[in-house]
């Protein structure tokens, strides 16, 4: 047998014999690797550890540390769950099992309707399936083989799949133990490697998303390597679960989606306080960073998103509409407007970098399947910003971009990792255009010494980005903030500045968002603080709580005091108990509670009770307003 290089991730070399599986590849270079491998990269590919390595190739192993290796254990997962509901439920028909963002699901189409404790049984037999330790085989098949397989067991649907493949497409079987399924892979070798697994949730699923189609029933889990990680997973959820901001939303009224606009979100009057001092903080950043606020027009003409390219590449999540007869579209996004700014002076090489920023309102259509609280709505505020600039200043607006991102999100207490996007399938603009505004984000990141993965095919259709996946308090990540470099809009809108030479030339365009949606940052801040947001973002600060109806004059003499150095404050004088109050207080999740009773009125002090500590003493009213300014001022 021949030997053939295998070069791994590191670079390293290794002869090998041609022929030998990917499994036997891990083996061969450590005991520790054949264990934790779960699927292979070769030349950028993703396959099983069964494929066999024929010529010189590129491997790295992926284990369930890598993305890759997760979607793989539980794209096995979803085979290892049907296969369980075709053992229990004899009329069932199989739709589509995908692995997803953490966890995967199954969709189903059977008489029974599925109940939480149907999932109880079905997460038995699929544990039952995993201690089988059922080898996973793959087969290539043709087309009329593959129908002929699925008619005997009149999966129309799957029949269905395969119709619709394209002629020349490798059709792939997927076989453990009895239970054979149409799937393109990649898998794990064996059941036995999903350790843990957890049934979650049912919901109905249209199939292949269409509304006019039949209304399947959809499984949801997840799934782990070890127990120890599933038993964590499983307590994050329940920690999300009491932060989930719709719950807490409703508690502290500061918003709601109302039945009249689903997927429009109102603030409430405690909402809008949160709101506006994150506008306030983004607006004062940003005067600092250089940049220049506009507003633009939420109806623009049909003919700016075609030129924009919108209309080709963005129609269907838009919404028009006519004026005088002609074609007007409200804006999916806010950036053909700032170009329309743009254009409205000429612009010399002195004038730029020209900065300007927006919290522009924009709509775009979701499914109504798709919403989610104020996560996923259909009008949201971007805090859009548009950089126009020379090509030589590309690398350095960068820099201050991700300068400017840093600082808000440290004030959150958020960290995050970045994600560079390159060119999608459908995109305008040339390759070379791409190469070079690809390069010109990596190497900044490079410059600045951040590590960062890369997504392929991910990019807008103008061009590549880096995107912000911030880390809130509870390990969860969320996608706000994103820097993309544009060299195409500039071209489709004739943008140009007059050169050192006297010549008109091409300015080089960012379009960049912070927060990113504003509603959907809000969003993430609740759910990231619990609803206890820090003293400065607060709806209310300080709520002072009399002792009896004598007490309440001093009450509001001091909350005027407070009102009048700005500080949001709000006396409960209700003929209550204090601990009642006390109470109500917490659930509110104050920042401060001041008690007043006899003792405080004569002496001029406050009992002070802070959030998480509980009574921390008495204090004199100036001492204690110096320190809630001062609080407030630094943002903690």
């Amino acid at each position: 047998m021949s030997k053939i290089r295998m070069i791994l991730k590191d670079g390293a070399v290794r002869e090998v014999e041609q022929g030998i599986t990917l499994a036997e590849a891990a083996k061969s270079i450590s005991r520790n690797l054949e264990k934790a491998a779960l699927v292979a990269k070769v030349n950028g590919q993703v396959t099983d550890l069964t494929a066999k390595l024929e010529n010189e190739a590129n491997v790295e192993f992926l284990t369930f540390d890598d993305e890759e290796g997760k979607a793989a254990l539980r794209h096995t997962s979803s085979h290892i769950l049907a296969q369980a509901v075709k053992r229990l439920y004899g009329d069932v028909k199989l739709g589509i099992g995908p692995s997803i963002a953490n966890g995967f699901y199954y969709d189903f189409d059977t008489t029974h309707t599925f109940t939480p404790e149907d999932l109880v049984k079905i997460q038995a037999e699929m544990e039952k399936i995993v201690k089988e330790n059922l080898p996973l085989e793959r087969k290539t098949v043709s087309r009329e083989e593959a129908l002929s397989l699925f008619a005997a067991q009149d999966e129309v649907y799957k029949q269905e799949l395969i119709r619709d493949l394209p002629e020349d497409v490798a059709i792939s079987l997927y076989k453990q133990g009895e239970f054979v399924d149409l799937c393109a892979g990649p898998h794990v070798m064996a059941t036995g490697r999903v350790k843990a697994i957890k049934l979650q949730s049912i919901a109905g699923a249209y199939w292949r998303g269409d509304e006019k189609r039949k209304m399947l029933q959809r499984i949801y889990g997840t799934s782990f390597e070890k127990k120890a990680d599933l038993d964590a997973y499983i307590t994050m959820m329940e920690e999300a679960a009491k932060r989930d901001h719709r719950k807490l939303g409703r508690e502290l009224d500061l918003f709601s989606i109302q039945d009249e606009g689903p997927g429009f979100p109102f603030f409430h009057p405690k909402g809008m306080v949160v709101r506006n001092e994150l506008e306030a903080f983004w607006r004062k950043l940003h005067l600092k960073f250089g940049y220049q606020e506009i507003k633009t027009p939420i109806i623009l003409h049909q003919k700016l998103w075609q030129q924009s390219g919108h209309w080709d590449h963005y129609r269907e999540n838009m919404y028009f509409t006519k004026i005088d007869e002609e074609g007007y579209a409200v804006k999916p996004m806010n950036c053909p407007g700032g170009i329309l700014v743009y254009r409205t002076q000429h612009h010399s090489y002195r004038d730029l970098p020209l900065r300007t920023c927006e919290l522009g309102l924009v709509h775009r259509h979701e499914l109504s399947g798709a919403l989610h609280g104020l996560m996923r709505v259909r009008s949201f505020t971007q805090d859009d910003a548009h950089i126009f600039m020379l090509p030589s200043q590309i690398k350095a607006e960068i820099k201050k971009v991700i300068e400017l991102f840093n600082t808000v999100y440290s004030v959150f207490g958020l960290s995050y990792h970045a994600e560079l996007s390159t060119k999608p399938e459908k995109a305008m603009g040339s390759d070379e255009i791409w190469e070079t505004a690809t390069t010109a984000l990596k190497e900044a990141l490079e410059e600045l010494e951040m590590s960062f993965k890369i997504n392929p095919g991910d990019g807008a259709f103008y061009g590549p980005k880096i995107d912000f996946h911030l880390q809130d308090s509870i390990g969860r990540t969320w996608q706000c903030g994103t820097i993309q470099l544009d060299m195409l809009m500039p071209e489709k809108f004739d943008l140009n500045y007059i050169g050192e030479d006297g010549l008109k030339h091409r300015p080089v365009m960012i379009h960049r968002v912070a927060y990113g949606s504003l509603e959907r940052f809000i969003g993430i801040l609740i759910e990231h603080y619990a609803g206890a947001f820090p003293i400065w973002l607060a709806p209310v600060q300080v709520k002072i709580l009399p002792i009896s109806e004598r007490h309440a004059e001093y009450a509001r003499e001091l909350a005027q005091s407070m009102f009048e150095q700005d500080i949001r404050v709000e006396v409960d004088d209700r003929n209550e108990k204090i601990g009642y109050k006390i109470r109500e207080g917490q659930m509110q999740k104050l920042p401060y509670m001041l008690v007043v009773g006899d003792k405080e009125a004569e002496t001029r002090t406050v009992a002070v009770r802070k959030r998480g500590q509980g009574d921390v003493g008495a204090m004199p009213v100036d001492d204690f307003i110096t320190m809630a300014i001062a609080e407030i001022a630094a943002k903690s």
